[in-house]
């Protein structure tokens, strides 16, 4: 029942909206300050996540994540710092606007949780929280917003109709690319 209001209720459209708004400004802000600030750098925070891990009773508790941030990450923090400062950017715009609203919300919490197992708390989890109701709504999270014309816009491209009411494959056969 909850589940069909989230997903359906013009009114929980609207409370989503305000959601995804407060969650958009977050990670657009966020993004924004990286992008156009001082030159942004995750190479000290990348750094301190090795050298200060999530520990409890002594033991590391995310060790794979710790391996993956010491191996991959650091060695590639120019990378990186791109990466987060535009993905908090653009999650916050997707947001903000309504487009594509599930994979915004998607990818920010993606991101939320790997600065919590980096063992940065800060507004992560409240952010998480909020972005469950906004991916457990579905479209209706952005039918107040652009997904309202971007979704039936890529449906009808996908599921093209031949005149017979029969949907057209829009895919050239295999091997006849």
């Amino acid at each position: 029942m909850f589940m069909n209001f989230l997903r359906e209720n013009r009114y929980a459209a609207g409370i989503l909206t305000f959601l995804r708004l407060y969650v958009g400004w977050a990670w657009l802000s966020a993004g924004w300050g990286k992008i156009t600030g001082e030159p942004f750098s995750a190479a000290g925070y990348l750094g301190g996540a090795v050298a200060n891990p999530v520990e409890s009773h002594g033991a590391v508790v995310y060790p794979t994540y710790v391996a993956f941030l010491e191996k991959f990450a650091l060695p590639n923090a120019e990378v990186f710092s791109f990466m987060v400062a535009w993905g908090e950017f653009l999650v916050g715009l997707g947001l903000i606007l309504g487009v594509f609203t599930t994979a915004a919300a998607f990818f920010g919490v993606m991101m939320n949780f790997a600065f919590m197992f980096a063992g940065t708390v800060s507004s992560n989890p409240l952010l998480v929280l909020i972005s469950m109701f906004i991916l457990a709504a579905g479209a209706n999270a952005g039918r107040i917003g652009g997904d309202r014309w971007v979704l039936p816009y890529i449906k009808s491209k996908l599921t093209a109709t031949n005149g017979n009411g029969k949907t057209k494959n829009t895919r050239p056969a295999a091997g006849m690319a």
